[in-house]
């Protein structure tokens, strides 16, 4: 399997990268704000969907917002680096156009809240991939 390189620049574009991205996983410690540059990042652990029906495999993967204003946090504390949390989702709400919020929602309740002057992101496959121990599962029963 190839690695896996999207651009954003919409929200349809964002729902294919929140796609690829369900169940990844992240350590606290691997997120940063870079306010002078306007841009978000972090290095995640995403589960490959992609190789569906073989055996279950992670891979290690960048992830960049461009025109970063603010950053806001929930149920995340920032000075417990090795702390890991599951993304969910990712979504965008439109505000002033082109302006709007990306949010990444994990579970538990943490939160990740993007004030963006407008909708740009990048994903990349960084090159690492490794078995994982078991497919994730989603109790569709009490959501």
């Amino acid at each position: 399997m190839e690695p896996l390189k999207l651009a954003v620049f919409d929200a349809e574009d964002l729902a294919v990268v929140s796609a690829h991205l369900q169940d990844a996983v992240i350590r606290v410690g691997d997120i940063a704000f870079l306010p002078a540059a306007h841009r978000f990042a972090l290095v995640l652990r995403r589960f490959d969907w992609e190789a569906s029906g073989k055996q279950p495999r992670r891979r290690l993967a960048g992830l960049h917002f461009e025109g970063v204003q603010a950053v806001r946090t929930r149920g995340i504390d920032r000075a417990r680096p090795d702390d890991v949390l599951n993304l969910l989702a990712v979504t965008f709400e439109p505000g002033d156009p082109p302006a709007g919020r990306i949010r990444l929602v994990f579970a538990g309740g943490a939160c990740l809240q993007l004030e963006v002057d407008w909708l740009e992101a990048s994903l990349k496959d960084l090159g690492p991939v490794w078995a994982a121990k078991r497919r994730p599962i989603h109790d569709l029963e009490s959501a």
